[in-house]
């Protein structure tokens, strides 16, 4: 990251609609404190991260919690701009085992990766004594940590580790596979072994290669500060944060990523020779897919936060979009896939605000957070028309599910407006009909469904849909 700055300088059918496009931030809450990272457990709620090791809840009212899920500050360092609590992901069957994973820095500034668990008897906060260290390393500077933390479709745990600070990778940890620095990592937590608590994923691309750390999925990366999975396909998206000159994004398929990718920092800055000296063939790296400059492009821009590419159908016309954002120009940025020229198109659009993080909530709808200002918001499309919001109000959880989904039709509770809802197969076959009741909240049985992906719709009566994934296990 930049040194001169602050904080991180140094297949489902959806419908369309063609409108004149203009993105809008709706303000969720306020009076946070340095927001760093936005996560969902499976429900309505928002869980979001502060840095100085506090996480609190955004409940589904919009309503920001007075008593935090988990303070941890005692644990987490406060000295340093890149610093502190910094990563947050629930496990896939958080429901059940109340399991969550956080990455902070600690107060002799090393990475340090923890599982916590909820509270016994009360899910709106987490046992402070509960913490379980999964993994640790040094960290040689007090910039570069990465930190961000994600679950795959495959059910493993993935982390981001910068290169370990300074400038330049002075000791060119990024390409060096015997460093956890200027990696993504990948952990099985669900079985420990002997000696740690964690096991390698057998499929690691390095798990037989003497010359490598096993947990390493990919690397040559400089600051990956946020990366996510497409929650559609499973692409894996990075964003990594440049020197001096160029931001850039990454892409790649979940098949093509388990190759054991080199994303080429420090050889290259993006798509630029930076410091080739001992480097491989330049056709050996994976190069971003997209990114921009520092200059020339707009108003001046230093520092990349990655986001999600959007999959929810609350704003059709964002859909398939990546979202993403620069700390320094206060813009959001969105890509968008140009399928008949096989190219992303990249749009700016200027706002105030430090982006730090942004966030999906459970139906995929996406949020950004403003680390000066301490504010939360969505991303929105206010060329919706009114029946157009009454979809936007729903939301299904918990997702995946093993034996109900609750469907939460939000104030705009219109029973005669939502006329069906059905349950259909991955190959567009209806499973099951269900009658809509009155209820805000409407309770579905599921436990006669077999372990699969399928496809929830909610009509109304002008014959838009509400399409959500729903995973049953």
């Amino acid at each position: 990251m930049k040194t001169t700055i602050t904080l991180f300088f140094t297949a489902f059918i959806f419908f369309q609609y063609t409108y004149a496009q203009e993105l809008e931030l709706e303000l969720i809450t306020s009076n946070l404190s340095k927001p760093v990272s936005i996560k969902h457990a499976g429900d309505d709620r928002l869980f979001i991260v502060e840095q100085a090791g506090v996480i609190k809840i955004i409940d589904n009212s919009g309503t920001l919690q007075t008593t935090p899920f988990l303070d941890i500050n005692s644990l987490v360092i406060n000295s340093g701009n890149e610093r502190g609590l910094l990563g947050l992901a629930f496990h896939p069957d958080y429901a059940n085992n109340g399991y969550f994973f956080v990455n902070y820095i600690n107060n002799s500034g090393d990475t340090v990766i923890s599982r916590f668990t909820m509270d016994a008897t009360n899910p709106e906060i987490a046992d402070p004594d509960s913490e379980l260290i999964i993994l640790s390393y040094d960290q040689p500077y007090s910039n570069h940590n990465g930190g961000d933390l994600a679950f795959g479709t495959d059910g493993y745990l993935y982390t981001s580790s910068g290169d370990g600070g300074s400038s330049g990778d002075p000791q060119n940890r990024a390409q060096n596979k015997l460093s956890f620095l200027g990696k993504i990592l990948r952990l099985n937590i669900d079985i420990p072994t002997e000696t740690e608590n964690y096991s390698i994923p057998s499929d690691n691309p390095f798990v037989d290669d003497s010359d490598a750390l096993p947990e390493i999925w990919a690397y040559g990366l400089r600051n990956p500060w946020r990366f996510s999975f497409d929650r559609l396909n499973g692409d894996q998206w990075i964003a990594d944060v440049g020197q001096g000159t160029y931001e850039e994004i990454n892409r790649v398929s979940a098949e093509d990523a388990a190759t054991g990718l080199n994303y080429g920092w420090k050889c290259y800055e993006g798509n630029n020779s930076y410091d080739t000296s001992g480097c491989a063939d330049q056709s050996t790296y994976t190069f971003p897919i997209n990114g921009y400059s520092h200059f020339g492009d707009g108003d001046p821009k230093c520092s990349i936060t990655g986001g999600y590419r959007y999959r929810a159908t609350t704003y059709p016309n964002l859909y398939g979009w990546y979202f993403f954002a620069d700390l320094c120009s206060q813009e959001i940025g969105y890509l968008v896939y140009d399928e008949a020229n096989d190219v992303w198109s990249r749009t700016f659009q200027q706002f105030s605000g430090q982006w730090s993080a942004f966030g999906e909530d459970v139906n995929g709808d996406i949020y950004v957070s403003d680390l000066a200002g301490g504010h939360i918001y969505k991303l929105t499309d206010t060329t919706l028309s009114n029946n157009d919001h009454l979809l936007s109000a729903i939301t299904v959880y918990p997702n995946p599910t093993n034996n109900v989904i609750h469907i939460n039709f939000g104030s705009n509770n219109n029973t005669n407006a939502l006329t069906k809802i059905a349950i259909y197969d991955i190959q567009g076959k209806k499973i099951k009909s269900i009658n809509r009741t009155t209820e805000t909240i409407q309770t579905i049985n599921t436990t006669k469904l077999s372990n699969g992906i399928y496809i929830l719709k909610i009509n109304i009566e002008n014959g838009k849909q509400s399409t959500h994934k729903l995973v049953i296990h």
